[in-house]
C-alpha cells in the first residue's frame, strides 16, 4: 500500500497562512491524478490543490475552513485504491479534524474582522453587484470567503436588475477653438 501525501503548496513570501475552502472529494472516494481536491484561499489569491497521483482519498487531515501553512499535510491518497478499507478510518479522522477547525472560524469577542471580505470574495462581490454587508462570512474571524459569495450568488441574494436609479447631470461641451487659437497655443515656448 503506497500512501501519497497531499500538502499545501508554497505560499508567497508575505503570506503566512491560508484557509481551506470546501473539499471537492470525500474520504474514501477515488481521485484521478491532477484532479482538483480543494481550493486554498489566502489574503491575496485562491489556489487550487490538485491530486499528486491517482488513487483513493484515504484521509482528510484538515477539514473545511481549517487554517494551514505552506507545506502542511492536509490529506493522504492511497495509490493502491482500497476504498472500502480506508473509508471508515478516514471518516473518523475527518470528523476529528472538522471540530478542530470550527473554533478557528469562530469570531472571538471584539474582533472587527467579522464581515470583511477576502480579496477574491470582494472581487466576486463587485462582479455580481453585491453590497458589502449582504453576504455572511464563514471564514476565519467571520471573514467573507469566495465560497460564501458563490453560495450567495447561487441562492440569488439581492442581485440588482441593472436598471439605473439616478441620472447623471448634463455638462456642456467646451467651445471649439479656432484654428488661429490652436496655432498660438502651439507656437508658445514650452516651459521646462
Amino acid at each position: 500500500m503506497a500512501i501519497v501525501e497531499v500538502k499545501v503548496p508554497q505560499l508567497s513570501e508575505s503570506v503566512a497562512e491560508a484557509t481551506l475552502l470546501t473539499w471537492k472529494k470525500k474520504a474514501g472516494e477515488s481521485v484521478a491524478q491532477d484532479e482538483i481536491l480543494i481550493e486554498i484561499e489566502t489574503d491575496k489569491v485562491v489556489m487550487e490543490v490538485p491530486a499528486p497521483s491517482a488513487g483513493v482519498l484515504s484521509e482528510i487531515v484538515v477539514g473545511d475552513g481549517g487554517t494551514v501553512v505552506a507545506e502542511q499535510l492536509i490529506a493522504k491518497i492511497d495509490t493502491d485504491g482500497k476504498a472500502a478499507a480506508a473509508a471508515p478510518a478516514a471518516v473518523a479522522a475527518s470528523a476529528v479534524a472538522a471540530p478542530a477547525a470550527a473554533p478557528a472560524a469562530a469570531s472571538p469577542a471584539g474582533n472587527s474582522m467579522s464581515g470583511v471580505a477576502m480579496p477574491a470574495a470582494a472581487k466576486l462581490m463587485a462582479d455580481n453587484n453585491l453590497a458589502a454587508g449582504s453576504v455572511a462570512g464563514s471564514g476565519k474571524d467571520g471573514r467573507v470567503t469566495k465560497g460564501d459569495v458563490l453560495a450567495a450568488v447561487a441562492s440569488g441574494a439581492s442581485i440588482p436588475t441593472g436598471a439605473p436609479t439616478a441620472t447623471l447631470p448634463q455638462v456642456a461641451a467646451p467651445a471649439a477653438r479656432t484654428r488661429i487659437e490652436k496655432l498660438r497655443l502651439l507656437s508658445r515656448p514650452s516651459l521646462k
